[in-house]
């Protein structure tokens, strides 16, 4: 193709909301909490015990309210109850500051450097702040993937002849050697949804595909994985490709966007994080899902605050 043919590159989508905009707009608790607020009840406050719309302020405490239904004697409640910053010592504006560098960093930023660039009082309150915020990030109300899906699994872990000598396995393969194995279906130019797995047992990995993708797609797309076998009998229009045999691309069946997320992955966690727990593992997939699903939103920073 001619370079004078050749279409245009697509705009990166810029965040509606800088940095500095931000720290203008939220810069007391009050302005924080009244975008709570907002958020969790757009249409007015409303009890989160018993979704009563009849509840009454509490004059002397602002954001504080006082429902009769639910509670005889009065049930209080306030605009953060509820919420991962419930019961938290920290003030808002740090929290607001913490979750807008997490969503505009596209391969993370880790606890230590924004406990840099914030200046929190300590790492651990830097880490307990990111735990809470990929906590917000999961997905509870998916709608099943559609279009173009494909599926596929990886391995999360150094390899064991990285490792120092005495903290070597020795073990053959990579369920053996240390590594958690992570399961995800990507619909092209649409989500991704990913979760960890223990054991790929004998129905894991066609049991994850039904649970996340709708039979209505058009193709359904994976590699020869065995696992993946009885797609096709239970309704989904499945293809494959084999890439033991060095098979990459058949047409539109292909794997590379769901590799491409694993890639984003894994370079994210080498240079952002260096190492991640299987502990742990969940809620960093959250956060990429999170801001993978989300890429295409000027304003992820409020998709975020209204999760939490």
């Amino acid at each position: 193709m001619n370079k004078r043919n050749k279409p245009p590159k697509p705009l990166t989508v810029q965040p509606s909301i800088t940095l500095a905009k931000m720290m203008s707009q939220f810069a007391t608790e009050d302005a924080c909490k009244a975008y709570i607020r907002d958020l969790r009840w757009p249409d007015g406050v409303r009890c989160p015990r018993c979704q009563d719309a009849h509840v009454h302020e509490v004059t002397k405490k602002p954001f504080h309210w006082q429902c009769r239904k639910c509670n005889k004697n009065g049930y209080r409640f306030s605009v953060i109850t509820g919420t991962i910053f419930e019961n938290t010592k920290y003030p808002l504006v740090t929290w607001f500051q913490v979750g807008y560098l997490m969503c505009q960093s596209k391969k993370g930023m880790s606890a230590l450097q924004i406990h840099r660039t914030m200046g929190t009082g300590s790492y651990e309150t830097a880490w307990y702040m990111c735990t809470r915020l990929r906590a917000a990030m999961k997905n509870e109300t998916f709608d099943k993937l559609i279009g173009e899906v494909e599926a596929d699994e990886t391995w999360i872990g150094g390899k064991d002849r990285n490792r120092h000598w005495n903290k070597r396995s020795h073990a053959w393969g990579p369920h053996l050697s240390g590594k958690t194995m992570v399961i995800g279906a990507i619909s092209r130019k649409g989500n991704v949804v990913c979760q960890m797995i223990e054991e790929a047992g004998f129905n894991t990995l066609e049991n994850f595909v039904k649970e996340t993708v709708s039979k209505k797609v058009t193709l359904m797309a994976t590699d020869e994985n065995f696992g993946y076998r009885h797609l096709g009998g239970h309704g989904f229009v499945h293809k494959t490709v084999n890439h033991s045999h060095h098979e990459y691309v058949v047409g539109s069946t292909h794997t590379n966007t769901i590799e491409g997320f694993w890639s984003l992955l894994k370079r994210g966690i080498v240079g952002s994080y260096h190492k991640v727990s299987k502990d742990y593992l969940p809620l960093y997939l959250n956060e990429f899902a999170f801001r993978y699903n989300h890429r295409n939103d000027p304003d992820i920073f409020r998709a975020l605050l209204s999760r939490v």
